[in-house]
């Protein structure tokens, strides 16, 4: 290994460090409530998910590998009219998928939830996205944080979940 390759490799692991230690902190803020914009309570998620009609998934799967496949497959028998958002499918569940929110939106209609099943440093266009299309709510899945994306929905008047699934949290209302 020469010099110059030592170099590149204490790099990226002083950024991966970095990386962890910003991850660490979003979760921690997120679970004391001490985010710089508000997030929806139990009884807030309780209300979107009675009111909501339309789901737009975003990162929607047909590979039943794939946590979104189970979450979609949910909902829709739930009752939720869901639509996958993701441009490397055709369809999911035998519902067309779209290749962006603004596409499915002016096909199909407005959403109630954007939901994203997506890493969270790749949030902030879909929360763009989720504010043009004038949904009401922007719900980041388990294990997906991302503060700017909060923001972006929040100041836009939006809604916000972080860190939760949407079906976990439906059983868990329904169980009550």
């Amino acid at each position: 290994m020469t010099d110059d390759d030592e170099e590149a490799a204490r790099d990226r692991a002083t950024r991966d460090r970095a990386a962890d230690r910003n991850r660490t902190i979003a979760y921690l803020d997120l679970a004391e409530g001490r985010g710089p914009v508000p997030v929806l309570d139990d009884q807030g998620i309780a209300e979107l998910l009675r009111s909501a009609r339309r789901i737009a998934v975003i990162g929607a799967s047909s590979n039943p590998g794939r946590p979104s496949f189970g979450v979609f497959r949910y909902l829709l028998h739930q009752g939720y009219e869901c639509v996958p958002i993701n441009p490397n499918e055709r369809e999911v569940f035998g519902i067309p998928a779209f290749r962006s929110l603004g596409e499915a939106v002016e096909a199909t209609g407005p959403f109630d939830i954007v939901d994203v099943f997506r890493r969270s440093e790749l949030c902030e266009p879909h929360a763009r996205e989720a504010v043009d299309a004038r949904a009401r709510c922007l719900w980041l899945q388990l294990g997906v944080i991302n503060w700017d994306a909060a923001r972006i929905a929040h100041d836009a008047g939006l809604a916000v979940v972080m860190d939760r699934c949407t079906a976990i949290e439906h059983r868990r209302i329904r169980a009550r």
